[in-house]
């Protein structure tokens, strides 16, 4: 019988693994108008595109199926999903602040058959308040059950119990078969701790979203090669949306092993933005697709689109060094840029810029029908620029000039 196989939850770790290289050919696609401000406010747009699982609007996530070889002839589908604290109702308890939560998803045969599902209760503990307001990928969950190889339908649903409101997702999934001399698709990783044969329990922190901060130094792909008899050279191979290939590499497996684990940190410094494919070997089924976006908190993916919408933010000789940089030196000059205006280095997040985007969605919402979206009017500048006013005077007739 199917059942459940691992269950993880955390704040995100940091990576230490060794490094390689690669090649970029190709540059950015040209910039469409606006289409930054709506990825932007809605992220989930381009998640769904790239095959992931997206909650609903009342408590948005993003999740993702890892596949691995299990005993006998099963698979092992990994569920990782990626949520933010803010969308969580948050208690005090003690020294800290609590939010707990359910996550229940389940496997459908599509031909017919008994439904496996999983339901696990979680909790969130974070000492700041600040903490729990982060919009980027705060919180991770895990969760495994053992399925035979075919088609599912497979439904997740987050539910916070404070607040009772709920996410829901549903898609349908090819589960594969893995055989002796087969690879699995590689996978983005925050740690991998590896395995040696397939009775062990998978011990890897995925990357549910796939995504990858631009001029980022490293990224790490986690991956399985089963049953290979020996020496083994892997093709990687990395391609833009367009599919021109950017980056090329080969990996090496030494075989002789029921299942062999490689993490490979790579560098990222030089990957375009928008989105990336990653094959390893020949198939299209073996491909993960990934995005470069200028944080892994919100999705932009045109250098021109990115500092178009930081029109509005704190003038320095920082910012005025993006809108001039040449090409090549984009990358690099992003990471002055974000380290030099971040207020709190600590944090993964830039807490300066998720308080401006916070004020765009905000603008668009408040200053609709002038032509024009919100944030580009004259109020919505002022309210990017200066934030909230602390008080307003209402001069209605109604209110009788009452300051509120």
């Amino acid at each position: 019988m199917p059942r459940p196989v691992r269950r993880l939850i955390g704040l995100l770790p940091m990576l230490l693994m060794a490094c390689g290289q690669w090649g970029r050919v190709g540059g950015e696609p040209a910039p469409s108008p606006s289409a930054g401000v709506s990825q932007v406010l809605d992220p989930g747009t381009t998640y769904r595109r790239l095959g992931r699982l997206v909650g609903s609007a009342e408590l948005p996530f993003v999740g993702d199926l890892a596949f691995y070889r299990g005993a006998g002839d099963s698979t092992v589908a990994l569920l990782s999903v990626s949520l933010q604290t803010r969308q969580f109702g948050f208690q005090r308890d003690g020294e800290f602040f609590i939010a707990r939560y359910h996550a229940t998803w389940s496997a459908t045969p599509a031909g017919g058959g008994p439904m496996v599902s999983s339901t696990q209760g979680q909790v969130v503990r974070v000492s700041t308040f600040g903490e729990t307001q982060r919009n980027d990928e705060s919180v991770l969950y895990q969760d495994g059950l053992i399925l035979a190889p075919g088609e599912w339908r497979v439904s997740l649903q987050i539910a916070d119990d404070l607040s009772g409101r709920k996410g829901l997702a549903e898609s349908r999934v090819i589960v594969p078969a893995f055989r002796d001399g087969s690879v699995s698709v590689p996978r983005l990783v925050y740690q991998a701790g590896g395995r040696e044969d397939r009775a062990t329990p998978l011990a890897v922190v995925v990357n549910p979203r796939g995504s990858i901060a631009y001029g980022t130094d490293s990224m790490t792909l986690y991956l399985e090669g089963y049953g290979l008899s020996g020496p083994t050279a892997v093709p990687l191979t990395m391609m833009d949306a367009n599919d021109q290939v950017v980056g090329r590499d080969s990996i090496r497996f030494q075989g002789g092993r029921e299942v062999e684990s490689l993490a490979l940190r790579l560098r990222a410094d030089n990957l375009p933005l928008g989105e990336l494919r990653i094959a390893a070997g020949q198939s299209p089924a073996d491909t993960l697709r990934a995005v470069v976006s200028f944080s892994t908190g919100w999705v932009v993916t045109n250098y021109d689109e990115m500092v178009s919408l930081l029109r509005y933010y704190p003038p320095s000789p920082v910012l005025d060094s993006l809108r001039k940089s040449p090409p090549e030196e984009r990358s690099q000059r992003w990471r002055a840029f974000w380290r030099s205006t971040d207020p709190n280095p600590a944090t993964p997040a830039h807490e300066g810029l998720e308080r401006y985007f916070s004020r765009i969605a905000l603008a668009n919402l408040r200053y609709r029908g002038e032509g024009v979206e919100g944030w580009r009017t004259d109020r919505g500048e002022v309210l990017i620029r200066l934030g909230d006013p602390d008080e307003i005077f209402d001069a209605s007739p109604q209110s009788e000039g009452s300051t509120i």
